[in-house]
Order: structure tokens, then sequence, then C-alpha cells
């Protein structure tokens, strides 16, 4: 069978749009579930200005009190969507699919699996969404036999991939048991058109997809990596890669929390980066300040966020312009 080609975007590249899910699922924050709709208010708001947000809804009535949310937090709602669709969380960067372009340049979607991380029973919603979204666009869909988040790979959209081998190759929380590297990487290759795949070791304490590379390191341009750690891989690479700070442990109810400024999302004319009320907090902002000449770098607080364990890359999912 003839491989296909597409090409993942990096997630610089112009967005038609991103896509969020209303939040909804209070055991994602125990205990503090009150600002939550109110972190995301700040996200649309500052995203509104930008670009077009589409958001998933659970019904009519979360519309409505989405809608509360956003005005009184100035958000311009001519550039919001409401598409009401099921949702069992709201960390769309997991199970949304994958856009992509297909070699004649229009917009495709890879549909993954999703399985609740390996962990949680309840993801049939979630699982189901990317079918929804490429029925509503009248998007092809291309759906490989994988289980695959957002979170884990992270692309410089000329041919380069990063993941790392705890979430991927582990037995823990295993996605696909018994699959290797050079299987993932054939997958990687014909859906996504990466010609090599950079495999970190590990994830950031406290993360329960046990080891995302969107808390780890990040690609800013197709040469340059950030990355709170210091692994092997990276320094082999031949990339330019610059370190960014880790805030000071976060804790809440005895539990360490999964706190990374490389969790920020890189919108048309602005990067959004997780803040924690810590005196790192400017260093990181400054460093991705000067990395990021063509867009603002804007700090939004995720102290009450980071209790759902993610924070602003895992709640958003780019789409690319048609």
């Amino acid at each position: 069978m003839p491989v296909r080609r597409f090409r993942m975007p990096a997630e610089w590249e112009t967005h038609g749009a991103t896509w969020l899910a209303w939040p909804h699922e209070i055991t994602d924050w125990p205990g503090k579930f009150a600002p939550i709709p109110w972190v995301y208010g700040e996200v649309v708001r500052r995203l509104a200005r930008v670009e077009k947000v589409r958001i998933l809804v659970q019904d009519g009535a979360a519309e409505g009190a989405a809608v509360r949310v956003l005005r009184k937090c100035g958000a311009d709602l001519n550039a919001v969507e409401f598409f009401e669709c099921k949702t069992n969380r709201s960390w769309t960067r997991d199970y949304c699919p994958t856009f992509v372009r297909d070699d004649s340049r229009r917009v495709a979607a890879i549909d993954w699996l999703f399985n609740g991380w390996a962990k949680y029973d309840n993801w049939a919603y979630d699982n189901a969404v990317p079918v929804f979204i490429t029925e509503r666009l009248g998007l092809p869909r291309h759906q490989p036999a994988m289980v695959l988040e957002g979170g884990s790979i992270d692309v410089n959209g000329e041919g380069l991939l990063m993941t790392t081998e705890e979430c991927l190759l582990s037995p823990i929380q295993a996605r696909n048991p018994g699959a290797g590297r050079g299987q993932l990487e054939a997958v990687f290759a014909e859906y996504l058109g990466i010609e090599r795949t950079i495999w970190l070791k590990c994830g950031i304490e406290g993360d329960d997809t046990h080891g995302h590379i969107d808390d780890v390191a990040r690609f800013v341009d197709a040469e340059t990596v950030v990355t709170v750690i210091d692994d092997p891989a990276l320094q082999q690479s031949g990339l330019r890669v610059v370190m960014l700070p880790m805030p000071e442990p976060v804790y809440f109810d005895g539990q360490r929390l999964p706190a990374s400024y490389a969790n920020f999302y890189i919108s048309n004319n602005a990067v959004l980066v997780p803040t924690f009320n810590d005196p790192h907090d400017m260093v990181a902002l400054g460093t991705l300040g000067d990395l990021f000449h063509d867009r603002p770098v804007i700090g939004i607080h995720a102290v009450d966020l980071i209790w759902g364990l993610g924070t602003l890359h895992c709640l958003t999912q780019q789409q690319p312009t048609s």
C-alpha cells in the first residue's frame, strides 16, 4: 500500500482556529473547580483577539454559562464558535484530531485512538470527538490503529518529532503494548511526515500522563528547542537547545503537581505561558520572549488550573488554515 503523504504543521504556523472544551468535570479539580471557568475565560479572551476559537460544550445550558463567563471576561464573542458535543474531560490536546496537510496542502485530520491515558475508565466521549469534528467541518479523517495523545508529541513542521520513552515505550500506562520504536516511527512517518524522532527519557514529576513531552521540551522554531531537563538526546540532536527554568514544586492537598513553563501555547499572534506566582515566572517569560520575536509572550495564572494536572497546551488544539 502506498505511503500517505501528510505533514503536521508546526504550532507557530498560521491557525484557522483553536479548539477547546469548556470545563465541566468537577472531579478533575476536586474542591477547586469554581475558578477554572474564569481561567478559561482569560485564555479565550486572549485567543479571540488573534484567531477563531471553537469550543466544545456539553449542551445548551453549558454554552449559556460559557457565554456569561466570556462576556464578563471581555472576550470577543464574534470570534467564538460553540459546538455541542459531549466530552469526558477538557484536555482537547490529547483527544482532538491531529490536523495535518496532505501533499496538495489540504487540511486533513488524524484520528488517533484515545483510551484515557491508559489510566482512567471514562474516555468514550473523548474518543468520539474526532469523528464529530471531521463530520462537522467536512474534513477527511484517517485513523491509524494506534493510541496517541497530542501532548505526547511535538514537531518542528520540517520532519522532526520529539517524544519520551516513558510515555510511549514504558509498560506502565502502556498505550500500545508491545509496540517498539520502529513501529511507532513508521506510523509517525506515514501520518505526520516525520523523518526523525528524538526520544527523550522521561517526563516531569507529578505528570499523571506518565511522560508527556509538552511539559518537558518544545520546539520554538525549526532548529531550536526549549527544555526544562538536561537530556543527552537533545544535546546530541544538532538542534539549538535553550534551558527553561522550572517553578518551585507546586503542591495542593499534599500532591505534587506537574507545573511547567514548557506547557505554553503558540497562537497566531501571542504565546500564552502558564505562570505560578513564582520568581521563575519572569525568567521563563523573558527566555521565551527572547526566542519569539514575532509575537508577544503573555503569562496566564495557572496555580488553580494545574490542580487538574494540565495547563495551557493541554487544553488547546490548533487547526491549520484551510
